[in-house]
């Protein structure tokens, strides 16, 4: 009996009924998505300074500022802004492993600085949107809509357990990571 609330909590944790039903970047790239799910932090940063700890991400990059160990191969994830990774292209690679493939890395598919980014596989899509609000604070909001392609059962499989297990443990420790990174940079003093 639990387990539906828990999975609904789960799926739209730290989102509002609003926030939730609102189109993002990449709703329509995934029709058939099974698993679909909108997260939300506030973090007291204004956009400009959440939107590099975005770019930045990937493995062995900036990391997932989730669990190294898992996410990451054990190195920490980024605590500073890092300049060499704050390039950002359609089609440029965000590698999951070390080696960046269509099954081991998300793709920059589109994007517009300091608002909003959509990564894609060909399974699903990862939307992220940054709205600024009152007093210098941004609203995060993360979407990820995926499908398991049952065809190839194993992998399908797998995929279902590290979306419906996994997903939720990393993408909270991630929004609170991000939160927590680009609230201490905004609130150091300006270098002359």
């Amino acid at each position: 009996m639990t387990a539906p609330l828990y999975r609904r909590w789960h799926l739209h944790w730290g989102a509002t009924a609003a926030e939730v039903s609102d189109s993002l970047p990449g709703d329509a790239l995934v029709p058939n998505a099974r698993f679909r799910a909108t997260r939300a932090i506030t973090i007291d940063a204004p956009p400009e300074a959440v939107w590099p700890w975005l770019v930045q991400v990937g493995c062995l990059r900036a990391g997932w500022y989730s669990n190294d160990l898992l996410d990451n191969l054990a190195h920490p994830s980024a605590t500073t802004i890092v300049p060499a990774l704050q390039h950002l292209e359609v089609g440029q690679w965000v590698p999951m492993s070390p080696t960046p493939s269509e099954r081991t890395a998300l793709k920059v598919h589109s994007f517009e600085v300091n608002r909003w980014l959509l990564w894609t596989t060909p399974d699903s899509t990862w939307a992220w949107r940054l709205t600024p609000v009152e007093n210098n604070t941004t609203r995060l909001l993360t979407r990820i809509h995926a499908r398991y392609d049952w065809r190839r059962p194993l992998s399908a499989l797998l995929g279902m357990l590290l979306m419906e297990f996994g997903d939720f443990a990393m993408i909270r420790r991630m929004l609170r990571g991000i939160k927590a990174r680009a609230e201490a940079l905004d609130q150091e003093p300006s270098q002359p």
